[in-house]
């Protein structure tokens, strides 16, 4: 899959490259490119300083690292489209009570390139019955 790293004059760095830690992992670590203080309860959108060419077919979703995540720093699911060509960037919320303060060059998020499969959409009056039917949260016990 083609990348663009990002130039930021104002940090003279060049965003890094997303990367594999390990040999079966399955996200690829994304780093900040750009320093952000997140305050306690605040939501951001930090930038990762790299545009993608997502093959055809694909999608690339932005994931929370579990790391971040165990010390309260939640990075929300988003969806990269394959005609987009923009720089990707992470929506993070801080649910601490603390400020959290995101460094330049850190692992924030992990990406994950997955194959899309599109359906046509047909509109009927009533759907298949199922056992469940319409039960929803907790429905199928805890």
């Amino acid at each position: 899959m083609k990348i663009k790293k990002l130039h930021f004059k104002v940090f003279r760095r060049i965003a890094e490259e997303p990367q594999y830690k390990t040999a079966g992992s399955v996200g690829a670590d994304v780093c900040a490119a750009e320093n952000v203080i997140l305050p306690p309860g605040a939501t951001r959108t930090i930038k990762l300083g790299i545009g993608v060419q997502v093959p055809e077919g694909y999608e690339v979703q932005i994931r929370p690292r579990s790391g971040l995540t165990t010390e309260g720093i939640i990075v929300h699911l988003g969806t990269i489209d394959e005609d987009y060509r923009g720089e990707i960037c992470a929506i993070v919320t801080n649910a601490t009570a603390e400020p959290y303060e995101v460094l330049w060059g850190q692992r924030i998020a992990q990406m994950v390139v997955a194959p899309v499969q599109k359906v046509s959409f047909i509109k009927k009056i009533n759907l298949t019955p199922t056992k469940r039917g319409a039960g929803g949260f907790g429905s199928t016990g805890k």
